[in-house]
């Protein structure tokens, strides 16, 4: 296995960090495979900032085998997934939490969400489902995940920060709305949760054990409602113009997922800002601007 051969290498590798990293990537696995005993297939085409392969062990179990970019959004992972241990996502089999590894039962047949023959009123009852199980597990008081407001707080400056520096053609005041709500929605939640972090339709596969699994989360605690938008925005995308069938999507998960449908276009509005501001600063103006007409359908949803 060659660096840059590597599915992830088109994602990574702008910077010193990640060319060293993906260079010893190669013996990395090599060795995770050993001392776990796994022998692994050719990897996933998918990934954006983790390797991952398909794999079997010595008493014929279907495994996955991940090596993940070390960045803070993966960090917990694996403590996530012993937290729900297996109460809708995949379970980890064994871990190393200093190079980002994992060793997690395979989803079969692993078909995404967002792939599966279901009409999109299908494909959300499948995903609150998920959810409503992954918020319903206890979270020891000693877990060590981060708070959903420390991370949006963090946005929020950055929303502010990229607004002044590139100065794209939007509504300031839709921009700041955003940014506000990053800060507020944290501090009104009523419950704390060990949210996904990153529940789109691609990281729910079907499988054998449940008819649906998390994958690939980005954990932290807080609010429920931060979870739905990227299902809403992929699953069930609403015309621009239509403020009321947007609004109606909404209040239909709400109900699936027993949150306020308010908070859940909130959020939606708060991370569709933020999204857009990250394209600025990455210089993906086409995205940016797609993300603010759908920030201000979402704004007219809400009032």
């Amino acid at each position: 296995m060659d660096a840059p051969d590597l599915p992830i290498h088109r994602w990574l590798g702008r910077t010193d960090a990640e060319r060293r990293w993906l260079a010893g990537l190669p013996r990395l696995v090599a060795e995770l495979a050993d001392r776990w005993q796994v022998r692994t297939g050719p990897p996933f085409t998918t990934g954006t900032s983790s390797w991952a392969a398909p794999g079997v062990t010595p008493d014929g179990q279907r495994v996955v085998l991940k090596v993940a970019w070390p960045h803070r959004e993966a960090r917990y992972e694996s403590a996530a997934l012993r937290v729900w241990d297996g109460a809708g996502a995949v379970r980890v089999l064994r871990a190393d939490e200093p190079r980002y590894a994992m060793l997690v039962e395979r989803c079969l047949p692993g078909t995404p969400l967002s792939r599966a023959d279901l009409g999109w009123q299908q494909r959300l009852a499948a995903a609150a489902t998920v959810l409503r199980r992954l918020w319903s597990v206890p979270v020891p008081a000693d877990a060590p995940f981060e708070h959903v407001g420390t991370v949006t707080a963090e946005w929020a400056g950055l929303v502010r920060q990229r607004m002044r520096r590139h100065r794209p053609p939007f509504d300031p005041g839709l921009v700041e709305l955003g940014a506000e709500l990053l800060e507020s929605l944290p501090r009104t939640a009523t419950r704390t949760v060990l949210v996904h972090g990153d529940a789109n339709p691609d990281n729910l596969l079907a499988a054998h054990r449940s008819p649906w699994l998390a994958i690939d989360a980005k954990p932290m605690l807080g609010d429920p409602a931060y979870d739905a938008h990227p299902l809403l925005a992929q699953l069930a995308p609403a015309p621009a113009d239509s403020p009321a069938t947007l609004a109606g999507r909404y209040r239909m998960f709400a109900e699936l997922v027993g949150e306020p449908a308010e908070r859940l276009l909130c959020w939606a509005l708060a991370r569709t800002v933020e999204g857009a501001l990250w394209s600025v600063s990455r210089d993906d103006r086409p995205a940016a601007r797609d993300a603010m007409a759908r920030a201000a359908a979402l704004a007219r949803a809400t009032s």
